[in-house]
């Protein structure tokens, strides 16, 4: 009986793992994505990483800029086994920024994805407790940089999904440029984040609510799912009180929404107008 069930348990697990797409069909899942709004990727050379970066073939003038920043993607096969490829199955950012319509957008990747990682050896601490690293964030900085000169843009919108979000914030902190900071179910405290999930901290990342201070003063909004397990409402109201907002004003709590569901569904009327 015992042998039965093992031999049960093995079967399921190795048809999860057939079930994973490979990070090649992970990559193709984003190249149509993006190309049925006819945009294509792009790599940057951003320092110790090369970046991608999904954005029109052509650039309209304007002055602003918006740039989705992509969550931690695939990162953990389980609650204890990390992938080998962070790529995204579902690139919730992109697809956010495909249903971007105030203006000028564009997408960006976090280190390792969409590149085949385990081909160039790009080290599995990046997407794990190095995920907010300062040569990440030094990265995607550079990374921005590129774009907001191939757009001409003089203003930034960062909008960070998942732990995308503490990548924003922790830019917006360190740029004079940027307009607004938007979160999407945002990891803006990993700390108390890995408490209540009661797995390892973050170790060697950079914590956005330690930033919060030097943001006070910027317009930001801050949307969590109200049915959202991975960063629940309850993360979120204990923040800083400056990203929270007075009395909570930057918070926007959405009803029915989870971690993934249905925010680029939703996001025409969502996203902020002022």
């Amino acid at each position: 009986m015992r042998h039965l069930v093992f031999s049960l348990l093995s079967a399921l697990l190795l048809a999860g793992c057939a079930a994973i797409p490979s990070p090649q069909e992970r990559q193709t899942h984003a190249d149509t994505l993006a190309a049925s709004k006819g945009w294509q990727a792009n790599r940057i050379a951003a320092g110790r990483f090369d970046l991608v970066a999904y954005a029109p073939p052509t650039v309209s003038a304007g002055e602003q800029l918006t740039i989705y920043i992509e969550g931690d993607g695939f990162a953990w096969v389980t609650g204890s086994q990390p992938s080998a490829d962070p790529t995204p199955r579902d690139p919730l950012a992109l697809r956010l920024a495909l249903a971007h319509s105030a203006g000028n957008a564009v997408y960006l990747a976090r280190p390792c994805q969409y590149v085949d990682a385990a081909r160039i050896g790009c080290a599995q601490r990046y997407w794990t407790e190095a995920r907010f690293a300062a040569e990440t964030i030094d990265s995607a900085n550079l990374a921005i940089d590129t774009l907001k000169r191939r757009f001409g843009a003089t203003k930034l919108v960062l909008v960070g999904y998942s732990g995308g979000g503490a990548v924003a914030a922790l830019l917006a902190e360190r740029r004079s440029d940027v307009a607004r900071l938007i979160t999407v179910a945002g990891n803006l405290d990993h700390r108390a984040w890995t408490a209540h999930h009661h797995v390892q901290p973050l170790v060697a990342s950079l914590n956005a609510a330690d930033a919060a201070q030097q943001l006070a003063g910027l317009p930001q909004t801050h949307f969590i799912g109200s049915k959202d397990k991975v960063v629940p409402p309850e993360l979120a109201r204990a923040w800083p009180r400056a990203f929270a907002g007075p009395r909570g004003s930057n918070l926007r709590i959405i009803p029915g929404a989870d971690h993934t569901c249905c925010w680029a569904e939703r996001w025409a009327d969502l996203f902020p107008q002022d």
